[in-house]
């Protein structure tokens, strides 16, 4: 007779990272909620779910004004609980603006990066390709964006990107590499997709 001990623990600190573009705004065709609607109810929902497992997490937004004006916001962090007023936070959450993805995210790693954690992971929610009004290059701001990706993993934080931009084919790979993306093409499954993403990415 052989045995085995095994120690299973997670180990693992999450920063759920929302696109609050102007975008946001749109209505859904076929439905009457926005895309900040179902972005609201995926993360409350996956939000829950980490609660729920027990892992440190935070859940924040971010839209941007051109390169002095990347606006950051904060629903909930590590050393807060998942209660009714960081839900109150998110209810109240706007889109506006544009999505100066590659700043917040190196932003939003800062915090993650003093986790204590082993495992980081950064989950970025977006409905579409990085962008601002200051620049006239998309490509621009897709390398700035790749750039980041790579600095976050040489730190030691995973970045996953999941994109409700059915055209995301062109770019998303390219930014976040191989295997580190989804794209959601049916808007409304996105309250379905995140909590499901979320346990696939951390089992």
């Amino acid at each position: 007779i052989t045995m085995r001990n095994v120690i299973k623990n997670r180990d693992l600190a999450v920063t759920v990272l929302l696109d609050l573009s102007e975008s946001t705004n749109d209505v859904i065709e076929g439905s009457d909620k926005t895309v900040l609607d179902l972005t609201r109810e995926a993360a409350t929902l996956v939000a829950t779910a980490i609660n729920g497992i027990g892992d440190p997490f935070a859940l924040h937004g971010f839209a941007s004004d051109g390169r002095h004006d990347v606006q950051y916001f904060r629903f909930k962090d590590f050393n807060q609980p998942f209660d009714d007023e960081s839900k109150a936070r998110l209810a109240g959450m706007k889109g506006g603006l544009s999505t100066r993805m590659g700043a917040a995210m190196r932003h939003a790693a800062q915090q993650l990066l003093k986790q204590p954690e082993r495992r980081k992971l950064l989950l970025l929610v977006t409905d579409g390709e990085p962008s601002d009004i200051d620049e006239r290059d998309p490509q621009h701001l897709r390398h700035d964006t790749r750039k980041a990706v790579d600095e976050l993993w040489s730190r030691g934080v995973m970045t996953y990107c999941l994109t409700l931009d059915a055209n995301a084919d062109s770019y998303v790979k390219r930014i976040f590499g191989e295997n580190n993306y989804t794209i959601v093409d049916h808007v409304d499954r996105l309250p379905e997709k995140l909590p499901t993403l979320f346990a696939s990415l951390t089992r």
